[in-house]
């Protein structure tokens, strides 16, 4: 495999350890901390004399955050979390007592929760049982679902958290819009290293943390929503920074602005932004086609040295299915503790779904991936690494 498409030296984590954990969180390159430094002692130094400047540069933030998610920039708000984005679609919705939203089952709470929430309105939520050990969600399943219990959106995670299912979101789309529904994604597993295009697929709200794969701080994401469906939208956090004439402070009139900007309240988390902005920049000069390829050899890798070493992988790995993310168990051995002695020899992944998750970036080296795969040698031996 060639040199890493992500520049290695950015990413002081692998000073301590093999990290295999980006679908919990991700590690912060150079170029972000430094960001966020500059942020932090220009505040300091100078109280509110950039201001200016710093929302200038978040809107250039926005417009490069709008290209790695394939959309128009004036369909891009910035959110503080995922949660808020997915709240924002559920609730700013108009929804009448018997409507349904169709979910996946086995999902993340947090593509779960805002729909549930809505049953105090009428609103009635299907979980669709996943197949298989991956957990997947074959388009035909939501079809044949839809087709006897219309819905009016389905909300679904495009790479499943656990064990790493991607949907087809092109395909779901036209699925979803055959059948008169929306579309509302969970992003945040697949931004950063898969390549998106959520304009051109049909998506008609996708919103993402940039704390996992976009490499990005705690603190901030963004929020897609498709321009015919801006004015469907009613925002929950109407403030100064949502209208029209914004800095047009005498003025009280409430015309939202005509842009994704109508559901930004008020003032922004600049300093997570232009860090958040830093770690976009990194992928985009990069290439998250390059990265994809990249962590596609790395996790065909992974998946085959498990087989050998006696684990079995529960992630789908049919080329359509794939993800970045690698879940697998072992006969006889709890996750928690393979995820514990992994650790103890400086390999940081997870537990998740009765099962190992790995996910490795763009900046994982294939030397990372081999020392994983001895431990789980280690296991299938009885022997503690290192042992002879």
């Amino acid at each position: 495999m060639a040199a890493t498409p992500l520049d290695r030296d950015q990413f002081a984590v692998t000073r301590r350890f093999r990290y295999l954990n980006h679908a919990s969180m991700g590690s912060l390159p150079r170029t972000a901390a430094d960001a966020g430094t500059r942020f932090v002692e220009e505040h300091a130094t100078g109280g509110g004399v950039r201001l200016a400047e710093w929302e200038g540069e978040a809107e250039v933030v926005r417009a490069r955050a709008a290209q790695l998610l394939g959309v128009p920039v004036d369909d891009v708000a910035f959110v503080k979390n995922t949660t808020e984005g997915l709240a924002f679609v559920a609730n700013g919705l108009t929804w009448s007592p018997g409507d349904r939203v169709l979910v996946p089952d086995r999902e993340f709470p947090t593509t779960v929760y805002p729909w549930l929430a809505l049953r105090d309105r009428g609103v009635e939520v299907d979980l669709l049982e996943p197949v298989g050990a991956g957990w997947t969600v074959p388009l035909e399943r939501i079809d044949e679902h839809l087709r006897t219990r219309p819905a009016r959106l389905v909300a679904i995670s495009w790479v499943h958290y656990a064990r790493g299912w991607r949907t087809d979101l092109a395909a779901l789309a036209a699925l979803c819009h055959r059948h008169g529904a929306l579309l509302c994604v969970d992003a945040i597993q697949g931004v950063g290293v898969v390549p998106a295009d959520f304009e051109a697929w049909g998506v008609d709200f996708a919103t993402a943390d940039a704390y996992k794969w976009m490499l990005g701080p705690l603190g901030t994401g963004v929020l897609y929503v498709a321009e015919r469906h801006r004015n469907d939208l009613r925002p929950l956090e109407p403030g100064w920074a949502s209208v029209a004439g914004r800095d047009d402070f005498d003025h009280l009139d409430l015309v939202y602005a005509d842009s994704a900007r109508r559901f930004e309240g008020g003032s922004l988390t600049i300093g997570a932004i232009v860090q958040m902005g830093a770690s976009i920049d990194l992928l985009l000069e990069s290439g998250v086609a390059a990265v994809w390829r990249h962590v596609e050899e790395l996790t065909d890798h992974l998946a085959a040295g498990l087989a050998d070493a006696g684990a079995t992988v529960l992630s789908d790995r049919s080329a359509a299915g794939r993800s970045a993310i690698v879940s697998f168990a072992m006969d006889g051995h709890d996750p928690g503790t393979i995820v514990e002695g992994l650790r103890t020899a400086g390999v940081v992944c997870s537990a998740r779904g009765g099962g190992v998750r790995v996910s490795p970036h763009g900046y994982t080296t294939v030397a990372d991936v081999d020392e994983l795969l001895a431990v789980v040698r280690s296991l299938r031996t009885g022997r503690s690494v290192g042992s002879g």
